[in-house]
């Protein structure tokens, strides 16, 4: 069979870019230079950059042309593969020294609890309701007043944000979400079939639910991932109004709400009609603990999302979770992170002195805008070359216009490294940018 012309451009062009021949933020060709250079017409040249996007490849930005991509297969949730050396700003799991001891004493402590036999057995779908109590005390004390049979327990948020998708909303459901939002729930409304819509503000979200039928919110009122926003106690009351003025689902996530002190209250305590909150452990006390909760009015249909995906959490790790959540270990946890946060921010803070950043000073991560002229990708690049693993908006960004703008992740590494790190990221910002 004869292949097209075009075709074979797009082949050619496409080995380039996975060789590395053409280098992550390189500018290519216009759309005429590429058509006088291969002979084609040029409509045809279009087409061509337009199935390099399709795979991936590059980016086209409205008067500033086409850029190759960052082309790494991504790890996890849309993050770009780390290197075994090196230092991580682009994922959060923080920790504080001494948690591997609390954990092998928590593991001593079960191996004598007497009833080690039920570890070996399913759960209920939705957690024992001894556990289910712990994590409604715990909520209660977030600001959040529900019972035990309000809770279901989950296996991380990512886990709860996928039940809860799965039991309230269908194929091609539209869901309205932030510019910049969590990538997990991005994958997760791909996966499912679901139609993002942006809104800027809530103007633009009334606006919205005038002209579309959307179905859903979901928002992170209190420590915005990637932003750091702690949104208002009277923006939260206008959420709410316009949520039942449409008859819309709030998916509330508060995986990073411990992070804030004296937060107004969650969208749940204001709207629990039509509020689901999703969080988890992960941050608060470990990564690989994957406990997590979800707090809903009419829980049946996310029980049977659970028993779909997981059957159950896994016992022994509910029952680690659960005991923290009894003794106070994990409000103690939580303070200390409070505090090892705001002081990695300080570091933060200081390194980027003079440039626009957004950040909390209670926030696991700084948000860095970058001029317009500068390629987040090739910052992310350079980085690399050094090391160095960062984000750039691409994974966060629900527009057609990407910003440039890196997101840098402040708990993963040790403090004495924090410093040097981000200065190396401010040298780096700084040459690329300015140069």
């Amino acid at each position: 069979m004869r292949i097209p012309r075009y075709k074979r451009v797009v082949d050619a062009l496409a080995a380039d870019i996975r060789a590395g021949r053409w280098a992550v933020g390189t500018r290519l060709p216009t759309h005429r230079e590429l058509a006088a250079r291969e002979g084609i017409a040029l409509v045809t040249a279009s087409r061509v950059y337009a199935e390099l996007a399709a795979m991936g490849l590059v980016t086209g930005e409205q008067g500033r042309g086409t850029f190759v991509r960052d082309v790494v297969q991504p790890q996890g949730i849309d993050q770009r593969s780390v290197a075994a050396d090196a230092v991580d700003l682009s994922f959060n799991y923080p920790t504080i020294p001494g948690q591997a001891d609390m954990l092998r004493q928590a593991l001593r402590e079960l191996a004598t609890a007497g009833d080690l036999d039920a570890f070996l057995h399913y759960q209920p779908h939705r957690g024992r309701a001894k556990d289910r109590a712990a994590v409604a005390s715990h909520l209660g004390r977030r600001g959040l007043t529900v019972t035990a049979e309000q809770v279901l327990i989950v296996s991380g948020s990512q886990h709860g944000l996928a039940t809860t998708v799965m039991a309230k909303l269908n194929h091609g459901d539209v869901v309205a979400v932030d510019p910049l939002t969590y990538p997990g729930f991005k994958v997760l409304a791909n996966s499912l079939g679901l139609e993002l819509l942006p809104f800027p503000d809530l103007d633009a979200l009334e606006q919205i639910c005038a002209k579309r039928p959307v179905r859903a919110i979901y928002t992170m009122p209190t420590m915005h991932n990637p932003l750091s926003r702690v949104l208002s106690r009277a923006a939260r009351d206008r959420l709410v109004a316009t949520a039942r003025r449409h008859e819309l689902l709030i998916i509330e996530d508060g995986s990073y709400a411990y992070l804030v002190e004296d937060a107004p209250p969650p969208l749940m305590k204001l709207a629990p009609e039509s509020t689901i909150y999703v969080s988890s452990l992960s941050k608060s006390v470990a990564t690989g603990l994957r406990i997590g909760f979800v707090a809903a009015t009419d829980t049946q249909p996310i029980e049977r999302a659970i028993r779909a995906t997981t059957w159950n959490t896994p016992a022994l790790n509910t029952a680690i979770a659960c005991r923290w959540l009894d003794d106070g270990t994990v409000d103690r946890l939580e303070v200390q992170k409070r505090t090892d946060a705001q002081m990695r921010q300080a570091i933060a803070r200081d390194v980027f002195d003079g440039l626009p950043f957004e950040a909390h000073p209670s926030s696991y991560f700084l948000w860095l805008p970058l001029p317009e002229s500068a390629r987040a990708d090739r910052i992310a690049a350079s980085l690399a070359r050094q090391h160095i693993a960062v984000s750039t908006a691409e994974p966060f960004a629900t527009t057609a216009h990407v910003p440039q703008a890196l997101r840098l992740a402040l708990g993963s590494i040790g403090l004495p490294e924090l410093r040097q790190t981000l200065t190396e990221v401010r040298r780096v910002v700084d040459e690329e940018t300015y140069r």
